[in-house]
């Protein structure tokens, strides 16, 4: 029986080990990280014009559509900050420099789209609903890109 629990303990000790360790040790080169966030952005920047054609009237409003985008965009909206490791400043990369020099800003401005993308979950179900908040999460996103994206 000692010998049951010991292991199940050390297997235990492992797994929370692992658990621990940080986001950026994902990334073996900056160039993973940046990679990462890029295409986090790309899959968020995808869906949410999806949802700006059907605001726009562009598009047929479709609520499951709507409801999945949504759901997709709230998701990758958390993603890319992990990316934004060391040394991922350099390379082909659109962020200024600017960014990585101002981490407080930055996880502000992440925190206030996070905010926005989980209120365009709930406006997703209808059109007049999406509409509006179609426009504040677009301009979470501008917030961001307006200080910290080459142009």
């Amino acid at each position: 029986m000692t010998g049951r629990i010991a292991t199940r303990l050390a297997g235990a000790l492992a797994a929370s080990v692992l658990l621990a360790v940080p986001a950026m040790a994902q990334f073996k080169k900056a160039e993973d990280a940046i990679q990462y966030r890029q295409s986090a952005f790309t899959v968020m920047a995808n869906h949410m014009g999806r949802l700006a054609a059907m605001a726009k009237g562009e598009a047929p409003f479709d609520a499951a559509a709507a409801q999945s985008s949504a759901r997709i965009v709230d998701t990758m909206a958390k993603l890319p900050w992990e990316g934004f490791v060391p040394g991922s400043d350099k390379g082909k990369t659109g962020a200024k420099p600017a960014l990585f020099q101002n981490p407080d800003d930055v996880k502000k401005l992440s925190q206030r789209l996070n905010e926005e993308t989980a209120k365009l979950v709930s406006a997703a179900g209808s059109l007049e609903t999406l509409r509006p908040q179609v426009g504040a999460t677009g301009s979470a996103c501008k917030a961001c890109h307006d200080k910290y994206r080459e142009k």
